[in-house]
């Protein structure tokens, strides 16, 4: 799978991927507020952005024909 998620792009992945990692852990630890049925979809959400930052190539952007990426990798 080619990149096209860009430099910009990934940082705003990770940022928000660890913030719904720390609402995931907050939810499973009971505190915060934060209800514990919110924990797994918060811990998908995570997952998906943090890997498709670390990938460099989300999935739906290949459907929907977005590239973010400057460079192209082929």
């Amino acid at each position: 799978m080619d990149q096209n998620v860009g430099t910009t792009d990934k940082a705003v992945r990770t940022l928000v991927g660890a913030v719904f990692g720390i609402v995931a852990i907050a939810g499973l630890a009971g505190v915060g507020g934060v209800p514990e049925l919110l924990s797994p979809v918060a811990g998908v959400f995570a997952i998906v952005l943090l890997g498709t930052a670390a990938m460099g190539s989300c999935g739906l952007y290949s459907v929907l024909g977005i590239n973010t990426c400057s460079v192209s990798s082929k």
